[in-house]
């Protein structure tokens, strides 16, 4: 094996941890993109929640005509 063999072998290896390397980085990106999209929407969710008044008399009394 030559030196020039030796070296693209080391370069291909390089390559490959490198494009692991940006995937991790992507995935991670991507995990707290999500979670901080869950957090909004949970917060959406409850100002939502507070802003509709009950009924006051909802579950409360029935009216039936026959």
């Amino acid at each position: 094996m030559n030196i020039s063999q030796f070296m693209g072998a080391q370069v291909a290896q390089l390559q490959q941890t490198v494009a692991l390397s940006i995937m991790d980085m992507a995935q991670a990106t991507q995990a707290a993109g999500a979670t901080v999209m869950l957090e909004d929407f949970a917060k959406a969710q409850a100002a939502v929640q507070e802003a509709v008044a009950p009924h006051p008399t909802l579950g409360q009394r029935l009216d039936v005509r026959v």
